[in-house]
């Protein structure tokens, strides 16, 4: 447990489970008191709450659907309704579809759309909505994914895209931002044990993790300190930087 970010707020979309959870315990360690949003896992989102509880922070989980982009705003207004500011953003809430190469005839393309919609559309909500309240120094952090810059294996197009989007609208935010001191940052793991992810991460081939120099997958606390220093106050110079946890990760 640490104080560095004592009296601070943060909100972690998609907190509920996986790298989400995770950041928002990392968050609470460090004093943070802590807002997660939720799609439908209500039970969990409360499990999660009463980890941070007992860390002595502040918490609380908010239903909030990012495929719907005018969500965005009422969540926002919730965390300040609770806590009287928001200090600190990841915009972590996701969704992956994968496995199959733009040419496939029975390419899911309903369910690619919507990745397109949550992935990219829902955080640009949420950052729009958040970027207006946002406490002057504050952090937001965006978690990408290395596929938004290198793309080992087949069958993430559309995935990528949205993180590669997702990356280039970070920089145009960082820029905008950087004149009230607020830092903007995307973070960028490979695969983790997430929910997410385990399927891909227990199948991956020989030849792709011959290209991790750190010949392993990263795990949630490598990828949640990460997030912590750039909360940070030893984070205030970092903006507009895509900083990989990767294990090195070539192609």
């Amino acid at each position: 447990m640490s104080d560095i970010l004592k009296g601070k707020v943060a909100l972690v979309t998609g907190g509920s489970r996986g790298l989400g959870a995770a950041a928002a315990e990392a968050l609470a360690d460090q004093g943070a008191d802590v807002a997660i949003s939720y799609v439908a896992s209500a039970e969990k989102a409360q499990a999660v709450v009463e980890k941070l509880k007992a860390k002595g922070v502040r918490a609380i989980a908010i239903q909030s659907d990012q495929a719907d982009t005018a969500a965005a705003k009422p969540l926002v207004e919730k965390v300040l309704a609770h806590f009287g500011k928001l200090d600190i953003l990841v915009n972590n809430a996701a969704i992956a579809v994968q496995g199959k190469t733009v040419d496939d005839p029975d390419l899911d393309t309903v369910n690619l759309d919507r990745q397109w919609q949550i992935n990219v559309m829902g955080v640009v909500a949420t950052t729009r909505a958040a970027a207006q309240v946002l406490t002057d120094g504050g952090r937001i952090i965006f978690i990408g994914s290395l596929l938004g810059s290198r793309v080992p294996f087949t069958g993430v197009a559309d995935y990528s895209g949205t993180k590669a989007a997702i990356a280039g609208y970070a920089r145009g935010v960082a820029r905008d931002l950087g004149g009230r001191n607020i830092t903007v940052n995307i973070v960028q793991p490979g695969i983790m044990p997430t929910d997410m992810a385990a399927e891909a991460a227990d199948k991956l081939p020989d030849a792709v993790m011959d290209l991790h120099p750190i010949r392993r997958i990263a795990t949630l606390e490598e990828v949640s300190g990460t997030i912590c220093f750039l909360a940070g106050p030893h984070g205030g110079y970092i903006t507009g930087g895509v900083i990989d946890v990767s294990g090195g990760l070539q192609v």
